[in-house]
């Protein structure tokens, strides 16, 4: 197999469809299907199965795929390792975070990245924490920035700090009143969240963990997986929600949102940095790690403007 054959079945398994990854490959149909059917051939198993007019991944195509994803990201380390030899401190790092981190201590990191590097060009892109992880393992990204652990057994996850969750309010709220107020004073109110998974890393688990430790298990919750509609929604007078601070920031400033203060809801969520376990980490890319893990984002750094919450996970 090559990796055109490779490109090709990740572009169709990515798009479900042969005319989009064609489109995509800048190939007709015919060349795409040709390249799939020597891959299927090579590999001794069909790959896809057309299910109303999309193309679905088969079981030995979906034990392929992690394999497939894995030998362009290879084949860019290798690219990268021979520049860096050749160039030495020139180059790129591809940097992929959250973009609410973007408005944190990250951002005197890459400053102080670039100062000291400044023949490195410093790629960035932003995407939910499951995308960055995403970038990183099919090496669109060497490094990545997110919130909770980056899972894979192909994936390095090292702790970089964490941010502090506030309960936030519509400003006529009657809890928007700077009081501290306790577990009884939410009773009745409706939550704005993200759904609750199974595991632990996510937002929508926190809620429930931090509802349940206040004895408040019954409180009515609002799946809503869109950050900006769950403020949105808060703005409105929808209901209350638990969100990290650098993503409410802005509408904090604006009066758009206000801090209800409520110690007994207080926590954290861990922020991390993702890189591929056997992936090429040029001297830039260690030193940007460095940099990272030792100076611990300081993510609770910006006063709120009610009072810090205390960090606990």
């Amino acid at each position: 197999m090559d990796i055109e054959e490779i490109r090709t079945f990740l572009a169709i398994a990515e798009l479900g469809g042969f005319t989009r990854a064609a489109e995509r490959l800048h190939r007709s149909q015919p060349a795409i299907s040709r390249r799939l059917v020597l891959l299927e051939q090579e590999l001794g198993a069909p790959l896809f199965e057309r299910v109303r007019g999309r193309a679905r991944l088969t079981e030995p195509g979906r034990i392929f795929r992690p394999y497939a994803e894995a030998t362009p990201a290879t084949l860019k380390d290798g690219h990268e390792a021979v520049h860096a030899a050749i160039h030495h401190a020139r180059g790129a790092v591809s940097l992929a975070l959250v973009g609410t981190l973007a408005d944190t201590h990250i951002v005197d990191v890459l400053r102080d990245f670039a100062q000291k590097f400044p023949d490195i060009d410093l790629v960035l892109r932003t995407g939910s924490s499951d995308e960055v992880t995403d970038s990183v393992r099919c090496g669109d990204a060497t490094l990545g920035l997110r919130y909770f652990a980056g899972g894979g057994l192909d994936l390095v996850s090292r702790d970089v700090g964490a941010e502090a969750m506030l309960v936030v309010a519509a400003p006529t709220h009657r809890l928007a009143d700077n009081r501290e107020h306790a577990a009884r004073d939410f009773a009745g109110e409706r939550w704005v969240g993200f759904p609750a998974r199974l595991h632990r890393g996510s937002f929508g688990h926190v809620l429930a963990r931090q509802l349940a430790a206040a004895r408040l298990d019954n409180a009515e919750i609002t799946a809503i997986d869109s950050l900006t509609a769950q403020k949105r929604l808060v703005q409105a007078g929808f209901g209350i929600a638990l969100i990290p601070e650098s993503s409410v920031r802005e509408e904090l400033r604006l009066g758009m949102l206000a801090v209800v203060n409520a110690p007994v809801l207080r926590t954290a969520v861990p922020v991390t940095v993702v890189h591929r376990r056997n992936g090429y980490l040029s001297p830039a890319a260690r030193s940007l790690l460095a940099l990272m893990t030792r100076e611990a984002l300081r993510l609770d750094g910006v006063p709120s403007g009610k009072g810090q919450e205390d960090q606990q996970n």
